[in-house]
C-alpha cells in the first residue's frame, strides 16, 4: 500500500506540471535516442567497411619485386615465376589458391575512339581470389590456358563503351596487334584500395599470352589466399621465405597482406563509436542536471505539502521515495519514447536510402544491446539527479514547511 500510494502521488504530481514535465523530459528522450542511433549507425558502418576489405580478401598475401640491392640489376632470376606459384601452393598447407598476374598498357578501338587499357595476363585462380562478377559469359577454362587461347574478357566500363549497342560476347575486339574474342564481361564485387591491376578499362587474357607482347612469362604480381584470416600471418612469412630461398639474396620482394588495412578500419570504428557514446552520455547529463533542477524548484513549491504529509505521518523514506519516483517516472519515460523513435528510424532511413544509388551492403538494423543500455543509463541518470531534491524534500522540518509561504 506504501508503495501504490508513493506512485499515485508521484504520478498526480507530474500530471499537475504536464509542461514542465514534459520538457524536463525532452533531453532523456533525445539523450536515450542518441544512444541507441550511435550504436546503430557504428555497427551498420563498421559492418559496411569491414565487408567491404574482407571482400577485396583479408586472408589474401600479395607480393611483387620491388627492387634489388644498390649496385645490382634486376635479372630475370629474380622475378617471380610460376614455378614459384607452384612452390608455394604445395609448400604451404594454409595456402587454398594461388594466382599471378601481368599487365601492360595496350590500345583499344571502340566505335567513339582509340583508348588506353590495361591488358592483363591472369592465371585460371584470379577470380576466386580477386571475387570476380561475371556479368555475361564465363571466365577462363583449363583449355584457353592450355591453348593458349585468343580469348578476353572486358570489365563493364570497357564493353559498354566498345559494343553499346549489343552483346559484346562472341563479339572481336582489337587489342594492340592481335583480334580477341570476347568470351565474357566482369567487374569486381567491391572497390580495391588500389590493391589490384584492374582498372576502369581493362581486358583480361590468359597469362600465357602476355609472353606474345612482352617475350617473358614472369609474374609482376603474385596472389595466394590462406584458408582462414587467422593464417594470414603464418602465410605472409612462408612465402617471404619460400621467394627468398627461391631467389638471390640480392633480390627485395614487397610482401604485404590486408589484414592490417581490417584491423586499423575495427580500430577506427571502435573509436569513432566511443566518441559519440560520450557525447550522447554528454547530452544524458544535462538533462540529468535539468531533471535535478526542476526538482529543487518543485521542492521549493511544495514545502507545505512535505510539511502536511510529514505531519500526518509520512516518515522520511516515504517523502524520498515519492521525488525519487518522480525522477525515475520522468527518465524511464523519455527513456521509452526515446528509444522508440530509435527503433523507428533505422526501417525508414533503409526505405530512403533505396531510392538512391547507394554502395551494396549497406545494411541498418537496430542494435537491441544498445536498447537496454540506452534504458538503464537514462532511467539512473533520472534517479541519481533526482536523488539530492529527494533527500532535501525528506529532510524538511514538518513546522517549518507548514510556516512556509
Amino acid at each position: 500500500m506504501v508503495w501504490e500510494e508513493t506512485w499515485n502521488l508521484a504520478v498526480d504530481s507530474l500530471r499537475s506540471n504536464k509542461l514542465r514535465a514534459g520538457l524536463t523530459m525532452l533531453g532523456v528522450v533525445i539523450g536515450s535516442a542518441c544512444i541507441v542511433l550511435v550504436v546503430t549507425v557504428a555497427l551498420a558502418g563498421k559492418r559496411f567497411i569491414i565487408a567491404q576489405i574482407e571482400a577485396v580478401g583479408s586472408n589474401i598475401v600479395y607480393a611483387s619485386l620491388v627492387s634489388t640491392n644498390i649496385g645490382q640489376s634486376v635479372s630475370m632470376g629474380d622475378q617471380i615465376s610460376m614455378g614459384d606459384l607452384e612452390a608455394i601452393r604445395r609448400g604451404i598447407p594454409q595456402v587454398v589458391q594461388v594466382a599471378g598476374t601481368h599487365d601492360i598498357q595496350m590500345n583499344v578501338t571502340t566505335p567513339s575512339a582509340t583508348r588506353p587499357v590495361s591488358l592483363v595476363g591472369v592465371t585460371s585462380g584470379f577470380q576466386q581470389i580477386r571475387n570476380l562478377i561475371i556479368v555475361r559469359g564465363r571466365y577462363f577454362d583449363d583449355g584457353d590456358f592450355l591453348a593458349s587461347s585468343k580469348v578476353c574478357l572486358l570489365i563493364e566500363h570497357l564493353a559498354q563503351l566498345a559494343f553499346p549497342y549489343g552483346d559484346p560476347v562472341g563479339q572481336q575486339i582489337h587489342v594492340g596487334d592481335l583480334d580477341f574474342t570476347v568470351i565474357g564481361v566482369f567487374r569486381e564485387r567491391v572497390q580495391t584500395f588500389g590493391q589490384t591491376e584492374i582498372t576502369t578499362d581493362s581486358v583480361l587474357v590468359p597469362f600465357p599470352l602476355i609472353q606474345y607482347y612482352t617475350g617473358s612469362s614472369y609474374i609482376k604480381t603474385f596472389y595466394a589466399q590462406a584458408d582462414n584470416p587467422e593464417d594470414v600471418g603464418l602465410v605472409t612469412q612462408e612465402v617471404t621465405d619460400i621467394l627468398r630461398s627461391r631467389h638471390r639474396a640480392g633480390a627485395s620482394y614487397d610482401i604485404r597482406n590486408l589484414s592490417s588495412i581490417l584491423e586499423t578500419a575495427r580500430y577506427i570504428s571502435l573509436a569513432l563509436t566511443v566518441v559519440l557514446l560520450l557525447i550522447a552520455m554528454i547530452t544524458l547529463v544535462v538533462s540529468g542536471i535539468g531533471i535535478m533542477n526542476i526538482m529543487l524548484v518543485s521542492v521549493t513549491e511544495r514545502t507545505r505539502e512535505v510539511g502536511i504529509r510529514k505531519a500526518v505521518g509520512a516518515r522520511h523514506e516515504e517523502i524520498l521515495y515519492q521525488f525519487l519516483t518522480e525522477a525515475g517516472i520522468i527518465s524511464g519515460a523519455g527513456a521509452i519514447v526515446g528509444i522508440i523513435i530509435a527503433v523507428l528510424v533505422p526501417p525508414v532511413v533503409t526505405a530512403i536510402i533505396r531510392l538512391f544509388p547507394v554502395p551494396p551492403g549497406i545494411e541498418i538494423s537496430t542494435s537491441w544491446p544498445s536498447v537496454f543500455l540506452a534504458f538503464v543509463v537514462s532511467c539512473a541518470t533520472g534517479v541519481l539527479f533526482g536523488y539530492l531534491p529527494a533527500s532535501k524534500a525528506a529532510g524538511l522540518q514538518p513546522v517549518e514547511s507548514l510556516h512556509y509561504e
